[in-house]
């Protein structure tokens, strides 16, 4: 058994045991290093689907011992046939924990935790645990949510710049059909989920009065009973599209709209796509995708070889292509920069500051809490009477003299803290 251990890992030996032209700072070959990859290394993988599946099979097989998997669905018979760490005994099983339960039947010394919960349900602090994050998922606000948390524990020196110790590195795939991408985010020294949104296209809408008066295609139909008809039905019901019945009801009623319009194409299987967004996943893009992620996070921990810089997108529709480009950190977002920077008049108090605050994050804040330097300016809650009376002190008091400073906000409809740094002016100045 020792003899199978010492060797299983040979294919790893070429990439730890001996210096290179390209490895990454700091990098020290040897049998040390090997050591840390498989006993030390924490890695946190946020999704067990299509793509989720694939991450842990090669983080196991690439010598990731310590493993933890977090997805709040279970097994569908539809998974079954890319999704390949599953049969069709498990349907109805959570993904999480038959994902780890076969991944450590395959590889032996794996360790894999399951986590059979949403990911809002474990507090923040639970992820700080974790020395990598690697995200399998598949929604825009699962990746947003994550984002604000990882960005929340970033600390900030004076002059600016992201304290190492505090950034929590994530790598993020996804997949849409034959296209797919990988990135590596450093918070505080790439750009975030949040700096580049703009890479997310809008998802798909149709006018009402289309989808009630003319439709024209089965997806018309579909999200008219989707809607339309359901409010008008069964209102006062809130639609759960997990709940089988409630999309059976959806397809039944698409159904007869389509043949009222002789609209073909109208089936089960397309009324779940339409009424979730879901894309038809592609196994190989899975497996490439998942492939490029799990190499970027042993680069990471091992420091093996130069990482990603910093967005790779890859495009399988015809032939193959992969293009990687740098992208540029926003200095001013609201989730991972220093500080947003909000101007204000050199005699404003904290009331007219936080009045500006609300103006300029009109969607994102509503009835926020700040503090400055560890120490609470004004607070809801139960604190609010002990902390109100600042409201009607000078900003630049508050900030102990100082003309310019860095303030933490929080606001329940923030998904993380919100630095804002305050820059107090005169009039003449502005």
């Amino acid at each position: 058994t020792q003899d199978i251990e010492s060797t299983r890992w040979k294919d790893l030996d070429p990439l730890l045991l001996r210096p290179g032209n390209i490895v990454g700072p700091g990098f020290e070959p040897g049998e040390e290093v090997k050591e840390i990859l498989h006993n030390y290394i924490h890695v946190l993988v946020i999704g067990a689907g299509g793509l989720g599946c694939e991450l842990l099979k090669d983080l196991a097989l690439s010598g990731f011992k310590k493993i933890d998997v977090i997805d709040m669905d279970t097994i569908d018979v539809s998974n079954l046939n890319r999704q390949f760490l599953f049969r069709m005994c498990d349907v109805g099983k959570s993904k999480a924990i038959v994902a780890a339960e076969r991944v450590m039947a395959r590889v032996a010394g794996a360790q894999v935790t399951p986590h059979f919960c949403r990911i809002e349900d474990k507090p923040p602090e639970w992820y700080q645990d974790f020395h990598i994050i690697v995200l399998g998922l598949d929604s825009l606000e699962a990746r947003s949510w994550i984002n604000g948390v990882v960005c929340s524990f970033l600390e900030y020196d004076d002059e600016g710049h992201a304290v190492q110790e505090t950034m929590k590195p994530m790598v993020d795939g996804g997949t849409e059909g034959f296209k797919g991408h990988a990135r590596v985010i450093l918070p505080g020294l790439t750009p975030c989920f949040h700096c580049t949104l703009w890479l997310f296209p809008p998802q798909t809408t149709f006018p009402l009065c289309t989808l009630a008066e003319t439709p024209r295609s089965s997806a018309h139909c579909i999200e008219w009973a989707h809607l339309i008809h359901w409010g008008a039905v069964r209102h006062g019901e809130t639609f759960d599209a997990d709940n089988p019945e409630h999309m059976k009801w959806v397809y039944e009623q698409a159904l007869v709209r389509a043949d009222m319009f002789n609209i073909p194409g109208v089936t089960l299987q397309h009324t779940q796509g339409v009424v979730k967004n879901i894309i038809p996943a592609i196994p190989s893009t899975n497996a490439i995708v998942a492939a490029a992620c799990v190499l970027e996070t042993l680069k990471m921990a091992t420091m093996c070889s130069t990482g990603m810089s910093n967005y790779t997108m890859y495009v399988g529709t015809s032939g193959i292509y992969t293009h990687t480009v740098a992208y540029e950190k926003d200095s001013e977002c609201m989730v991972c920069s220093a500080g947003v920077p909000i101007q204000a008049e050199d005699s404003a108090n904290l009331q007219q500051v936080l009045d500006l605050l609300i103006d300029k994050f009109s969607s994102k804040l509503e009835k926020p809490s700040i503090s400055y330097q560890g120490r609470n300016l004004y607070m809801r809650g139960i604190f609010e009477e002990e902390t109100k009376h600042n409201l009607s002190l000078p900003m630049k008091e508050l900030m102990d003299g100082a003309s310019s400073g860095v303030c933490i906000v929080n606001d329940k409809k923030l998904q993380g803290p919100l630095r804002v740094r305050i820059i107090l002016k005169s009039a003449m100045e502005e």
